[in-house]
C-alpha cells in the first residue's frame, strides 16, 4: 500500500469506526447511522481522523542505522528502496536512540506500529472525509482503496472479492460480515511543511 501511496495511485483509505463514539457537544453516545450523517453534512466536531485539510503521517515498516563511517545516520525504508539520510546534533541523539529501542537487535527494524513521526516521509492532506458501511463501497473506490486501474478487474465482480480478501486480511476474518462502520478518508500527497 506505501508503494501505491508513493506511485500516486492509493488515493482513499477506509478504517473502522470505534463505537461507541462519545460526543464532544453532548457527552453521549453517537450510533453509527448518526455520526454518518453529522460526518457527511460536513460537521466534523466528532472525526477523530480529521477534517479536509488537515495532514496525516504514514507509518511504514523501516530500517535504522546506529551509524556509518561518516557519522550519518539513515533510515532505509523497503517499499521503494529509498534511504533518507538523517543528521542529527548531539541533543537530538537520545532521540535517535529512542528509535532504536524500538528495532529489532539483529534486523534494526521498526515495525509501522511503532514508527515515530519524526521518522516518516509521506504527509498526506485529507481532501474528503465520510462515514459509511463497509459493504457500500464502489468499484471506483476499491480501485482508489487499493491503488489499482479503473479496468484493471475483469469481470467487476474480481475487484469486490480481491477487496474482501484484503479487508479481511488486515482485519480478520469476522470482520467482513459485521459490515462495520468505517471512515473512508480521501488524500492527497503533499510535502511535509
Amino acid at each position: 500500500m506505501v508503494r501505491a501511496i508513493l506511485d500516486g495511485r492509493k488515493t482513499q483509505h477506509r478504517i473502522p469506526v470505534n463505537l461507541p463514539v462519545i460526543g464532544i457537544n453532548m457527552g453521549c453516545e453517537i450510533a453509527g447511522n448518526e455520526l454518518a450523517g453529522e460526518i457527511n453534512s460536513g460537521c466534523y466536531w466528532n472525526s477523530k481522523l480529521g477534517k479536509p485539510g488537515d495532514r496525516l503521517w504514514v507509518r511504514e515498516t523501516c530500517y535504522a542505522t546506529k551509524s556509518t563511517p561518516h557519522g550519518i545516520r539513515a533510515v532505509a525504508y523497503p517499499a521503494d528502496n529509498e534511504i533518507k539520510i538523517i543528521e542529527y546534533a548531539d541533543q537530538h541523539i537520545e532521540k535517535w536512540e529512542t528509535l532504536f529501542n524500538y528495532c529489532n537487535a539483529v534486523a534494526e527494524q521498526v515495525p509501522s506500529t511503532l514508527m515515530p513521526r519524526w521518522v516518516s516521509r509521506i504527509t498526506l492532506e485529507i481532501t474528503d472525509i465520510r462515514v459509511e458501511r463497509l459493504h457500500a463501497i464502489t468499484l471506483g473506490d476499491i480501485c482508489k482503496e487499493i491503488g489499482c486501474g479503473l479496468y484493471d478487474f475483469i469481470p467487476a465482480t474480481h475487484g469486490f472479492l480481491v477487496w474482501e480478501e484484503t479487508w479481511k486480511s488486515i482485519h480478520g476474518q469476522d470482520s467482513w460480515q459485521s459490515n462495520p462502520w468505517v471512515w473512508v478518508v480521501e488524500f492527497n500527497r503533499v510535502e511535509a511543511a
